[in-house]
């Protein structure tokens, strides 16, 4: 037997709300860590340490440069799942861009933005 090649309604309508979730958590996720960010300058400009030779611990700056890559990364991830949420009713979601076979249900749940089966993924 073949396997299914294309997404019926009801995967589709699985594939949303976990698409939704994930923006869900990735707004939740950014509103976090631009607090965190705002928290560390607010904090650094409250202080004169100089932190840059503090033996304690990480300085202020590592820690801002820290925040500041996860929150990119954040706000990369959520407008991926945005772009995913408007291809998930169209005709090629759901098929390998290298072999063009099925991605998998299980798989585009696992990962909305997934745009390769596992087989072309290794």
């Amino acid at each position: 037997m073949l396997p299914r090649r294309e997404l019926t309604l009801r995967d589709r309508r699985a594939l949303r709300l976990a698409a939704n979730d994930e923006v869900q958590r990735l707004d939740e996720q950014i509103g976090s860590l631009t607090r965190s960010f705002d928290d560390i300058v607010a904090a650094a400009d409250l202080t004169n340490t100089d932190d840059e030779h503090d033996p304690e611990g990480t300085t202020i700056a590592f820690e801002r440069a820290q925040v500041s890559a996860l929150l990119r990364q954040a706000q990369t991830d959520r407008e991926a799942m945005r772009r995913t949420l408007d291809l998930i009713d169209g005709p090629g979601y759901g098929v390998c861009k290298h072999c063009a076979g099925f991605i998998g249900v299980e798989r585009l749940i696992a990962l909305p933005a997934a745009s390769s089966c596992v087989s072309c993924a290794r």
